[in-house]
Formats: C-alpha cells, structure tokens, sequence
C-alpha cells in the first residue's frame, strides 16, 4: 500500500486569538500545525502584529482571527499571506450583540468578545472546521470526528455552567465589570452588566460615568464587582470604598489566562464559579 506524503505535511495555522488557536488544535489535532500569535495574557484591544508575525502569516495555509472587528490590521494579514492561504474572521460567522462605544460620538459597534457564550464557540469549531476541510478534503473524516468530541465536551461544560449559574437567583445576576466583555454570557444566562469601560479596555471612564455607576450599585444592592486579568483594578477599588461592594475576584475576559484559565473550559469554570461564589 503506498504511503501518502502529504500525511508528512501539516496544514499551518496562524492564530490571532487564543480562543481560536485553541479551536484550531482541537479540530486539526496532529494535522495541523498552529502558531498562537496572540498569547495569553496580551490584550488583543492593543495587539499589533510584528514583521516575524507577519513572516508566520505568509507560510500559512490557514490565518485565524476573532473577528467582529476586533483586528484592526487585517489589511496586513491580507498583503502578508500566500495567494492560496485562507483568512477567516471566525466571529463574522454568527450574529453579532452591540453596545456603544464611550466618548462623545457614543457610537454603536458590534461587541467583539463572542467566546463567553458556549454556543458561539460550537458554532465557531464548525467554521473552523470548514476552512480546514476546504484547504484538506483529505483529512476531512479526521477533521469531523475531532470537532465533533469538541463540540460533546462543550455541551458537557454548558450543562455544568447552567447547572452552577442556577445556584444564583435571578435577581443577583447583577455583573459589575473593568470593561464591557461579557454581554453574550449575560444574554446566555440572564444578568445585567454595568461595565465602567465601554467596548475596549482603552475607553476613556468619565467622573459621571463612575458616580452614575456607584449610585446604581448602590440601587440595585450589588454585592460584588470584578477586574479582568489584563487590567488594572484601580477605578474598581474606588467603586467599592464608595459602595461597600467587595472585589468578587479576577475575570478572563478578553482570551485565555494562565493556569486553570489556560483553557477554554477551564476558563469558562473560573469566571462562572468565581461569579456565582461572590454574588450568592
């Protein structure tokens, strides 16, 4: 039987989040060969990809972004890669929540931050799993029966996140955060977020903004506020001297951490356990 030498070849991935560099692991398993350009613990609002970023760009077949706008230099990822190499913004797939950008415009924007919503991200391994099978029709059995054991430990991770989430009564879900991230995880299990940052970790927090959000913690009786991992919980600090609110603990917001958090479900664990545990 002759041996096929493409097996020897690897499809090679260029990742630009971590979410998506995990997705494409999974999915691809050892068919592909992924380079996670965005680490964890980088802020993808601020990441801006160097020339040896962009030499990884053009010997890949496949370049993955998170989509939703948020890469502002795709542009690059376009002129960088190979003639035959796909790039597919994985968001773009599915429907988008808003929210308004801070600042004077306040202009409506699509929420980039999909992963926090389990759903999403099955929806995002099919995505992925259709751009590898259309650079590889080979490997396209491989690449179903290993997106297919994803999308079951997905579903298992769902069911333990409404099964935690339940040990909350509706009318705690009330989620103070550094920065707006976590819409689609509000809308999946039913809490109201007031962010003190609007879309990006770099918009401006006006004075009436942060009094306007200490009355309403105030109001609604929140018990807890939470910082993000990337972030710098100095305004939040001030919120809670105000308010009597404690620090109910740190957030995965924009991407993977370290540790637990180094993976998709084990950050869905920390950030579901973590705020369930400090507004019960």
């Amino acid at each position: 039987m002759a041996t096929r030498l493409w097996a020897a070849e690897p499809v090679g991935v260029a990742s630009f989040s971590t979410i998506t560099t995990e997705i494409a692991e999974k999915v691809g398993g050892d068919r592909v060969k992924v380079s996670g350009l965005v680490k964890a613990g980088i802020d993808p609002h601020d990441y801006e990809p160097k020339p040896d970023d962009l030499k990884q760009v053009g010997g890949a077949r496949l370049i993955l972004a998170s989509g939703k706008h948020m890469e502002n230099y795709t542009g690059k990822l376009q002129e960088s890669a190979a003639p035959n190499a796909l790039l597919v913004e994985v968001g773009d797939a599915f429907s988008s929540l808003t929210m308004k950008e801070e600042g004077e415009a306040q202009k409506t924007v699509e929420d980039p931050h999909w992963w926090h919503s389990i759903a999403n991200v099955k929806k995002a391994v099919r995505v992925v799993q259709d751009a590898l099978v259309k650079i590889s029709p080979a490997d396209t059995g491989t690449f179903s029966k290993n997106a297919d054991a994803y999308v079951a430990q997905l579903d298992q991770l769902e069911n333990w996140a409404w099964a935690k989430i339940a040990e909350l009564p509706r009318d705690k879900r009330k989620l103070v955060t550094s920065h707006d991230a976590f819409q689609y995880f509000a809308r999946d299990y039913g809490f109201t977020i007031y962010p003190v940052e609007g879309v990006s970790t770099h918009d401006e927090v006006s004075s009436t903004k942060v009094a306007a959000l200490v009355q309403t913690i105030k109001d609604q009786h929140v018990k807890a506020v939470f910082f993000e991992n990337i972030e710098n919980p100095k305004v939040l600090k001030e919120v809670t001297a105000e308010t009597g609110a404690k620090i109910g603990g740190e957030l995965y917001a924009d991407g993977l951490g370290e540790g637990q958090a180094a993976t998709y479900d084990g950050m869905i664990r920390h950030n579901v356990t973590t705020i369930v545990e400090a507004l019960k």
